[in-house]
């Protein structure tokens, strides 16, 4: 089941625009990959809280802000304390702006419970 839908996924990105909703699932996988990639896992996971908040704790405080993609973005690049408790986020200097942004915008997609993955 899992192969089918990675396959699927592949088939969405080679087939750009075919699907609404592979466009969807392309941009989901594509947004937990670069969480993965970029260390954003060893201390947060989708919808629970490990050292800092889940994502979609994060996509629900910011929920409706306009201005919520570039807020974050600045928050994953420069670190932030005391917004979620003691413990605070290190700066994230390997990330660029523009993965900065396509993260903060994957992590407020995570407001929908369809779209959560883990």
């Amino acid at each position: 089941m899992v192969s089918r839908f990675v396959f699927l996924v592949w088939m969405a990105s080679a087939l750009a625009g075919v699907a609404v909703a592979a466009s969807a699932a392309s941009a989901q996988t594509v947004g937990l990959g670069l969480a993965q990639t970029s260390n954003c896992m060893s201390c947060h996971r989708v919808d629970r809280k490990v050292v800092g908040p889940g994502f979609t704790a994060i996509a629900e405080r910011f929920a409706g802000n306009a201005e919520a993609v570039d807020y974050l973005a600045q928050r994953i690049i420069n670190g932030s304390s005391g917004h979620w408790g003691p413990v605070p986020m290190p700066r994230q200097v390997h990330v660029s702006e523009k993965d900065a942004k396509t993260l903060a915008q994957w992590i407020l997609s995570l407001k929908e419970p369809e779209v959560r993955l883990e």
